[in-house]
């Protein structure tokens, strides 16, 4: 039923340190025969090839030859979708997990806050084995609620590792690290006038050291900010604030106009070039006041849909739990393959 007339034709680059190996394709066109590269660079560490197909996409595996021997990529089988007209890149690993993993829990200094910030980031599967990719990142408050339940409060956390793993394994996102940023005093960090040195704080000292510790895209385009309830608060003020710094916000279950004037700002400030994300459940979890920044927004002239998005959800909580359930969505609309296509393909 997808079968074209015409053949589609579309380069695909793979870029790995191949080491006097080379790397080879499988395709869905044939599992068991080698669609070899149709050029190397001259270091040997990126393979073009020429994809031919009737169909407006292509299920796809690299593997590494060395010798007799044949390692096929970890993780899912890759998906290029045909109809896009420029190159793609990938950067596949053959002997590593293909799930994420996790620094320990770091701990960087901050002279503006008068103590650290402990931090934990999340690497993408092949993040050591590959390092020629460089990674949009994410940074999220509330770090201790993001990845283990030992450490959430209250036992449950936001599955984030859970949620990349599973949109990974569907081909739909561009893989990312997530810095988890540990709360200190939440009310006095998250909140005005708190939120205005912690917020410098993270802009000055914690996202240079990230940018120098590990291999990130650090421009504004590939770092976004979230949270949830107060941690969205902080989430928008830093990327109103930042707007030069941080290219999306992503606020959920938000009490914003709780020791902020946020919505205040939106409406007489000039716009940033920043998308948001903004929902809640209902009835409350901030509902009414989730819904008035976001028509705030709109007065200010962002477009629904393509400067910011809102949703609301019957019946969700305010808990992890829930925000576990959606977080699928604010990280397929800033990090989607779609969404990220025009600059990472």
């Amino acid at each position: 039923m997808y079968q074209t007339e015409r053949v589609l034709r579309r380069p695909l680059r793979v870029r790995y340190p191949a080491a006097g190996a080379r790397i080879v394709l499988r395709t869905e066109l044939d599992w068991d025969r080698d669609l070899e590269p149709a050029s190397v660079s001259d270091d040997g560490t990126c393979f073009t090839f020429a994809l031919e197909a009737r169909r407006p996409f292509l299920r796809f595996k690299p593997c590494l030859r060395r010798g007799a021997e044949l390692h096929w990529a970890a993780g899912h089988d890759m998906l290029v979708m045909m109809t896009h007209q420029g190159g793609r890149d990938v950067y596949p690993g053959f002997f590593t997990p293909a799930t994420g993993a996790f620094t320990p829990l770091l701990e960087i200094e901050s002279a503006i806050l008068g103590r650290s910030h402990k931090v934990r980031v999340y690497l993408p599967s092949g993040y050591d084995e590959n390092p020629l990719q460089r990674h949009p990142v994410l940074y999220m408050q509330d770090g201790k609620n993001l990845f283990f339940p030992e450490e959430a409060f209250g036992g449950r956390e936001w599955q984030v590792d859970e949620s990349l793993a599973l949109l990974d394994g569907m081909n739909a996102l561009d893989e990312l690290l997530v810095v988890g940023i540990h709360s200190g005093d939440r009310m006095l960090d998250y909140t005005k006038p708190g939120y205005e040195p912690y917020g410098r704080s993270v802009v000055e000292e914690l996202k240079p050291e990230i940018d120098r510790r590990f291999r990130v895209r650090p421009g504004r385009g590939d770092t976004g900010v979230m949270g949830s309830s107060l941690g969205g608060v902080v989430s928008f003020y830093m990327a109103w604030q930042w707007p030069e710094v941080f290219g999306n916000a992503a606020c959920l279950s938000s009490t914003f106009s709780h020791r902020d004037d946020l919505v205040e700002r939106v409406l007489s400030e000039p716009r940033r070039p920043c998308k948001f994300y903004l929902d809640s459940g209902w009835p409350g979890d901030n509902f009414e006041t989730t819904l008035a920044m976001a028509l705030a927004l709109s007065h200010a002239g962002y477009e629904y849909g393509r400067d910011f998005l809102h949703l609301a959800f019957p019946l969700a909580g305010h808990d992890e739990g829930a925000w576990a359930e959606r977080l699928h969505v604010p990280l397929q609309l800033f990090y989607g393959r779609l969404g990220t296509a025009a600059r990472s393909d």
